[in-house]
């Protein structure tokens, strides 16, 4: 029977709330779905003044620090007040570090009174014991300035994040050892974490709530329910945290199905929307009983894939999903408040049916477009949390101005045949080697970008690659263009024509599209040639293989200076060059590469991200502060057919 505390009904009551529980969260036709067809709308909701006051505690006039985030019954409690948490999640890695306090402030408008960041270990130590917590990595600058427009954070060190980035934000160093067993107990692996952990823990403990710091809450790795292989794995986690001074209220996420497996003895558990059936509250009921309920990642969409349609997000069902989350109390996190961009390759892939890599963009149907605009859904957001309002309005920041720069010719040309004599000396190996297995990089392998393969061949035949080619490959016979393989194909004829050498040097050039970001096969997530390739069935030897990481190392210091006039349009692969001009006040705009095929933009040597012509993405985000007064230098790599005409506009094209 449903039995009430203070007048307020509990929410885990059993067994009549589970099953209003059950009804109200029931997912539709596979998308996030909420319905409220049993509810007893009038016993559940809450009195919205009430509801809204407990979202009005903010760090600039909580003075006890004693004691931080709290369960009381069914509420959070800060301090000694009620609290209910509405959070919005910003990477600050996906959005320039000159417009964090935009977005911030834009989350603080909009009603909500915390930011959720994730910290991407794979960026913060890009290489073993080199860390990097500057420019768009600064998390303590991230935090000061969520103080300062008085937010809370909650904050997910991970190890692991997911996030959708390659290798769910895990280092690819960590793969170099053939035995690795990624997110578990393994040695190898809880070293890597510890060292990692020494570094970045220090770096938070004074922005606790406790410290008079925003952190009220630290998420526990994130839905280790769905990978699940070492059941000893979440509390060493746990204890990682704890013993390095953690005291923040700490959380663990996962969809509703896994629930079980991802909790840890003592740990708040939060669920995702995904997966909610009427078991998974009988099962938190029974783990922490009528406490409250958090929505740790909400979202009405999901990724964009290159080749796939652009997912829509329905705005009907948002505001009715969050309007009766709000009047069932629920603290709620919405993922994602600014989703950004998927800056350089930062990008990883699912796997559902087939493989598909991330596109840049990050829009994810986020509350601001991916350049940090509004949208529609925006301004229902800040209707349902100020409305009736108890919380005093906060002053929107106005749109940032944008701009639609002249078309720019790129007048140079280098192919990427004519920069190998270049490059940094390459390795000669008896037999394919995979980027994380190159010695480059101070001995940790090659991260992202391309890679390319040549061997001498003195026959055509029938080139299989079994798959091992790991995730796009160009096959080309001497400088001919020849085919592609990858997850799909994996098969080429080749043809030697009369008239050729004695012997043709193959090349497959292979790039990276990002490993996957979630799923039980990360450890097997090694890029490049990850084994084997055959001609007629005989393994191919002696290669000679070149590192294309494309950071900005290898375009500023690298790639050699021989350019050359394009004065007919070439084909790729190869580098073009592009001189932008701007005034005295750069502003965003968005690349639309129009007529070109496949590739990678670099502006003034950063990396903007991929384009492809497949879509359904079809401009790219430039920010203001990526470019200068003056001079700016576009260098385009395109795989195959390009244009001369690098266009602009003042809008995005994400796909319809």
């Amino acid at each position: 029977m449903c039995s009430t505390e203070h007048g307020t009904l509990r929410v885990y009551s059993l067994p009549v709330q589970c099953l209003c529980m059950w009804a109200f969260l029931v997912r539709l036709v596979g998308f996030l779905g909420l319905t409220s067809r049993l509810l007893v709308m009038s016993q559940l909701q809450g009195d919205p003044a009430e509801r809204l006051s407990q979202t009005s505690i903010s760090p600039s006039i909580m003075k006890d620090r004693h004691v931080g985030l709290t369960i009381r019954d069914s509420h959070f409690m800060l301090g000694d007040f009620p609290f209910l948490i509405l959070a919005g999640t910003i990477h600050y890695f996906r959005v320039p570090k000159e417009y964090w306090r935009d977005s911030l402030l834009k989350l603080k408008a909009c009603g909500f009174n915390t930011v959720t960041t994730h910290v991407p270990w794979s960026l913060h130590e890009p290489k073993r014991g080199q860390f990097y917590f500057i420019g768009n990595l600064d998390l303590s600058a991230f935090m000061s300035i969520a103080i300062e427009v008085d937010l809370w954070v909650i904050l997910c060190p991970g190890p692991y994040i997911g996030s959708d980035l390659d290798l769910g934000g895990l280092p690819s160093w960590l793969l170099q050892d053939p035995k690795m067993k990624l997110r578990t107990t393994y040695k190898g692996f809880t070293k890597a974490v510890n060292r990692y952990f020494d570094d970045l823990i220090p770096r938070i403990l004074s922005y606790q709530f406790q410290e008079d710091g925003p952190i009220i809450a630290v998420q526990v790795e994130n839905e280790y329910g769905s990978y699940y292989k070492d059941k000893k794995y979440m509390a060493y986690i746990k204890n990682a945290l704890l013993k390095r001074g953690v005291k923040s209220l700490l959380m663990t996420a996962d969809t509703g199905q896994e629930v079980m497996e991802g909790r840890i003895k003592n740990v708040f558990a939060s669920v995702h929307m995904k997966k909610i059936k009427k078991e998974t509250y009988e099962k938190l009921s029974s783990i922490q009983g009528a406490g409250p309920v958090m929505m740790m990642v909400y979202t009405a969409k999901s990724l964009d894939g290159w080749g796939s349609p652009r997912n829509i997000l329905d705005p009907h069902l948002l505001r009715k999903d969050v309007k009766e989350m709000l009047n069932f109390k629920f603290s709620l996190n919405f993922y994602m408040f600014h989703g950004g961009t998927n800056f350089g390759f930062m990008g990883g892939s699912s796997f559902l049916d087939n493989y598909l890599p991330i596109v840049t963009s990050y829009d994810y149907g986020a509350l601001l477009t991916e350049n940090g605009d509004y949208t529609a859904e925006y301004l229902m957001y800040q209707e349902l949390f100020h409305a009736p309002s108890a919380v005093p309005n906060f002053r929107k920041p106005e749109p940032r101005p944008k701009a639609t720069y002249k078309p720019v010719a790129t007048a140079y040309f280098m192919s990427l045949w004519e920069i190998l004599p270049y490059l940094e000396k390459s390795i000669r190996s008896p037999t394919p080697v995979s980027m994380e297995q190159m010695s480059v990089n101070q001995g940790n392998g090659q991260s992202y970008g391309y890679i390319l393969y040549e061997t001498i061949i003195v026959s055509g035949g029938l080139l299989t690659s079994k798959g091992h080619i790991k995730d796009r490959g160009q096959v080309f016979l001497n400088d001919k263009f020849v085919g592609v393989l990858d997850h799909v194909n994996d098969q080429l004829i080749l043809t030697k024509n009369h008239g050729d050498k004695d012997y043709l040097t193959l090349r497959i050039l292979v790039e990276n599209q990002g490993r996957l970001s979630s799923g039980p096969n990360i450890n097997q997530e090694r890029k490049g040639l990850t084994g084997d390739i055959y001609l007629d069935n005989n393994p191919l030897r002696k290669f000679k293989i070149y590192s294309l990481d494309m950071q900005p190392k290898f375009l500023n210091r690298d790639l050699p200076n021989i350019w050359r006039p394009a004065l007919f349009q070439p084909e790729g692969p190869g580098f073009f060059l592009a001189i932008l001009r701007i005034g005295s006040q750069p502003r965003d705009t968005f690349i639309k590469m129009k007529g070109w095929t496949k590739g990678v933009i670099f502006i003034n040597g950063q990396n903007l991200g991929r384009y492809w012509n497949m879509g359904p993405q079809d401009t790219l985000y430039l920010p203001a502060p990526w470019l200068q007064s003056g001079i700016n230098e576009i260098v385009v790599f395109e795989e195959f057919k390009s244009s001369f005409i690098i266009q602009f506009t003042n809008s995005s094209h994400l796909g319809y």
